[in-house]
């Protein structure tokens, strides 16, 4: 019933921004832990930053100061503004959602920081 469907990737020069938009259908937006993960090639899965329902956020290290998760809990919308990225920030970006009711994935959407 779930399901997350990413946007907002694409193409961007190092030092540059973008915004992703992780969008909820299916389900009760405000009972999951929303997280992004991101996947480079020949790599593991990795979790970049997450938001719990009652706010309490965990992010990677290598992100910290540069990038922003957000909520609107109308939209159920999840955002992760990602600002002075880096080549090593590519990757494919994937939602996920977690909660009682299940572990969900969107498709993904790919980063690429490149000059």
């Amino acid at each position: 019933q779930v399901q997350l469907v990413e946007s907002g990737g694409g193409l961007v020069q190092p030092g540059g921004s973008l915004r992703l938009s992780c969008v909820l259908s299916g389900g009760a937006f405000r009972s999951y832990r929303m997280g992004w993960f991101r996947q480079a090639p020949g790599k593991e899965r990795e979790l970049v930053s997450a938001m719990s329902p009652d706010g309490y956020k965990t992010e990677h290290n290598s992100v910290k100061g540069r990038f922003t998760m957000s909520r609107d809990n109308i939209k159920n919308t999840f955002y992760l503004q990602m600002n002075n990225l880096k080549a090593e920030d590519t990757a494919v970006y994937y939602c996920n959602a977690n909660g009682a009711q299940g572990d969900y994935w969107g498709q993904g959407t790919q980063v690429t920081v490149s000059s």
